[in-house]
């Protein structure tokens, strides 16, 4: 009804205005963050902790300059994540989006990895075995050394130089070959294993083979079969 130019409401009318503006009030929603430099390094932050927990010994990163005072805001959100095929190493960049606002932005860190690796203790020859007196551990930032640096001795002694080594170099992966443990055309002890019996032949290698690699075997009556060189230099063979 109305009094004079006032509209006098009802109580239950007044009631649903309460509960209504109760409603939006307490309301759940998603936290508003402002498009600001501080917040989006709050954001790398929590990224980068949680991609380096599993690098080997002390990790140490720092995150660049961070420009996002003028980028339009608020956000729900960010969503923090690596470019395609980059990793939490070394100098690199992560990329910010803002959920909301639709901008992205692209962040440099760095991340620093000091931990113990494996150089060339001497001076190593094309072809050469290397035995463990050919390496020796050094410590040092591994994140700034090109390639898959070598950090377990196990993952080099035994193993074949590609290309002659020289000393105090770093050891990678792939200067190293797994030694040949078959010649083609030695003469090999041929193993044969099944369930519950092994027999014993011998035969000749009609190929060169690595440990763990296929190489065929002509038995001495002629049958040829394929087996798995072995580091002893015999070749398994499972029925």
């Amino acid at each position: 009804m109305r009094a004079g130019n006032a509209v006098v409401q009802s109580r239950p009318m007044r009631h649903f205005i309460r509960l209504l503006a109760a409603l939006v009030l307490f309301a759940p929603c998603a936290p508003l963050y402002a498009a600001d430099s501080s917040a989006v390094r709050l954001a790398v932050d929590d990224f980068m902790r949680s991609q380096v927990l599993n690098l080997p010994g002390k990790v140490t990163y720092s995150i660049g300059a961070i420009d996002a005072d003028r980028l339009p805001g608020p956000c729900e959100g960010f969503e923090v994540s690596m470019e395609g095929g980059a990793r939490a190493w070394g100098r690199t960049r992560v990329t910010v989006s803002c959920r909301g606002a639709g901008w992205k932005l692209w962040v440099p860190v760095r991340v620093r990895v000091v931990a113990d690796y494996l150089v060339v203790a001497r001076p190593v020859g094309a072809g050469q075995i290397l035995a463990e007196s050919d390496i020796r551990v050094q410590t040092g930032e591994i994140s700034e050394l090109p390639g898959a640096v070598l950090t377990d001795k196990a993952q080099a002694v035994g193993r074949t130089s590609i290309a002659a080594l020289v000393p105090d170099r770093p050891l990678r992966a792939d200067m190293l070959r797994l030694a040949t443990v078959v010649q083609a055309g030695q003469s090999v002890k041929v193993i044969g294993t099944g369930s519950g019996f092994q027999v014993t032949n011998e035969g000749r290698a009609l190929g060169s083979a690595v440990v763990g690699q296929v190489v065929q075997v002509r038995l001495n009556s002629g049958q040829i079969l394929s087996g798995v060189a072995r580091s002893d230099g015999a070749v398994e063979i499972r029925f």
